[in-house]
């Protein structure tokens, strides 16, 4: 008699994790774990495993989609974000009732809403796969995975009658949220439309407006971010502040909703206050590079207004350390990176100056990759530009400098970098780049 099926969402070969320093490993076997762990437990559970990459061809789309339906179990593990697998997931929970359960290593955090699902946790600490890695694994989750086979995928658990029988009273008052939802958005989007000078009134008017009503997560968001973007004085940044403090602990505690209170309480002056509200938030949602970021420019400007050099020193350290796990944890994203150059270069310890060459040159390619990507970062330009003059590349500054004259000096925002260039010049040691990157300066000053 054939065996029920059970079909595994996983990656295969080897992929990177981005886990944190210390908390798990830089990469992962897939195919160790799957050979050696899985395997041995779906059989062991009485299925017949089966897994994507073991196709002769390329797995098509209509082929993986009869899988995830027709599948007497799925198992999904979610160790990295895999977009992948986190598509397939939502099939099999739109698709059929019971049959999906989640894995991931125990250290992995999740992404957006699947965070809050049930997963089955097992250890991880090598990603090599070894004998007692495996073993440990298979112990971890041969239990589990019965247990939750039978619960109720979210999409059948949340929409009673889901999918066939769906109460019509009940889509119905969906529809007047979602309509309600889009009124809302339009008044957002017409504050930020509005002249520069007439946004917070406007904003302030829209906040005031929901006072007293119940709150869900998007309105949160989305006003704490209108907040933001239209704060010009502290005054206007401590109304961010006051309205996050306002909110119900559950929509506190929301990583967006933190994150913005804490970069608010910084530039009211209360830095200390916002790194211990971010590393509170890492504690509990774990660490991104912008959450990294963040605590390193809180950490940055307590060095800036330190007056004991203890202090300052102290302060300085704490935001090199940040800014390096920053990038570390995503080599493609620019913003910790172009912070590091400077404060090397301030803390003048032996050896800084080659680590501040070696950031300018990952800022640099980050910076190019993202233009070649179309990213519509404001900063994207002038983070490029000026670390080319950080790393005394004349050649680059020559060709970029093209650039800002063929696509204008606001795009490249050369008014608010033109001191920041001036001031790389005295970290240029050759005489003949230097010479050069002085005469691009005067060109771009001249128009």
């Amino acid at each position: 008699m054939m065996r029920p099926l059970c079909f595994m969402v996983m990656p295969y070969g080897r992929k990177p994790t981005q886990a944190e320093a210390g908390k798990g490993p830089g990469e992962i076997d897939f195919n160790a774990l799957w050979d050696r762990a899985y395997v041995p437990v779906i059989e062991a559970l009485g299925y017949e495993p089966v897994r994507a990459d073991q196709d002769t061809g390329a797995l098509i789309i209509t082929q993986m989609l009869e899988r995830l339906y027709f599948a007497d179990l799925v198992l999904a593990d979610m160790s990295i974000a895999n977009g992948n697998v986190y598509y397939e997931i939502g099939i099999r929970h739109a698709a059929r009732a019971d049959g999906c359960v989640l894995l991931a290593a125990d250290w992995s955090r999740q992404l957006f809403d699947v965070a809050q699902m049930r997963t089955v946790r097992y250890p991880l600490p090598e990603g090599e796969i070894t004998e007692a890695t495996a073993l440990a694994v298979r112990q971890a989750i041969s239990g589990a995975i019965p247990a939750l086979a039978s619960g109720q995928s979210p999409m059948h658990a949340s929409i009673a009658g889901y999918p066939g029988r769906v109460d019509a009273a009940t889509a119905s008052t969906m529809k007047d949220q979602m309509s309600r939802q889009a009124a809302f958005q339009a008044e957002v989007r017409a504050v930020r439309a509005a002249p520069r000078a007439d946004r917070m009134a406007r904003a302030r008017q829209i906040v005031q407006a929901t006072a007293g009503a119940a709150m869900t997560a998007p309105v949160a968001i989305a006003l704490a971010l209108m907040l933001r973007d239209c704060a010009e004085t502290a005054d206007d940044r401590r109304a961010l502040v006051d309205f996050v403090a306002g909110l119900p602990p559950a929509l506190q505690a929301l990583p967006d909703l933190a994150e913005q209170r804490a970069l608010a309480l910084s530039n009211v002056g209360s830095h200390v206050e916002a790194i211990a509200a971010l590393e509170a938030l890492m504690a509990t949602a774990g660490p991104t590079q912008e959450r990294l970021g963040l605590i390193g420019g809180r950490y940055k400007r307590l060095a800036r207004g330190a007056t004991d050099p203890a202090d300052r020193n102290r302060a300085l350290a704490q935001a090199i350390d940040h800014y390096e796990r920053g990038m570390e944890f995503d080599l493609n994203d620019y913003f910790c990176a172009s912070n590091l150059p400077a404060l090397y270069r301030q803390r003048g310890r032996r050896g800084d100056e080659d680590k501040a060459q070696t950031a300018l040159r990952i800022v640099i390619v980050a910076c190019e990759r993202a233009r070649r990507r179309g990213s519509t970062d404001g900063w994207l330009r002038p983070t490029l530009l000026v670390a080319a003059f950080d790393a005394g590349d004349a050649d680059k500054a020559e060709a970029l400098a093209d650039d800002v004259r063929a696509e204008g000096a606001a795009a490249w925002q050369l008014d608010s970098i033109l001191g920041a260039m001036d001031a790389s010049l005295r970290h240029v040691s050759d005489l003949d780049a230097r010479a050069r990157l002085a005469a691009i300066i005067d060109s771009l000053r001249s128009g």
